[in-house]
């Protein structure tokens, strides 16, 4: 997901992405402990993912304290 459409999605959306992204980067790092991925870089662009999110819900709330 590419930065613009994290932006695009509401607020209580945006939540709701990040804990199902959350909970699959999970189960991706217990999947991968018990038997290694294809592609273990999988488990990266998940991890990134979820910090691009969170950085985006986390500047939607210092724009609504000002």
């Amino acid at each position: 997901m590419k930065i613009a459409e994290i932006r695009d999605l509401a607020t209580p959306e945006l939540i709701e992405r990040i804990e199902a992204e959350v909970k699959a980067y999970q189960q991706k790092k217990i999947n991968h402990s018990i038997s290694p991925l294809d592609s273990p870089a999988v488990i990266t662009k998940s991890r990134r993912e979820i910090a691009r999110m969170k950085t985006e819900l986390r500047k939607r709330e210092l724009e609504n304290k000002k």
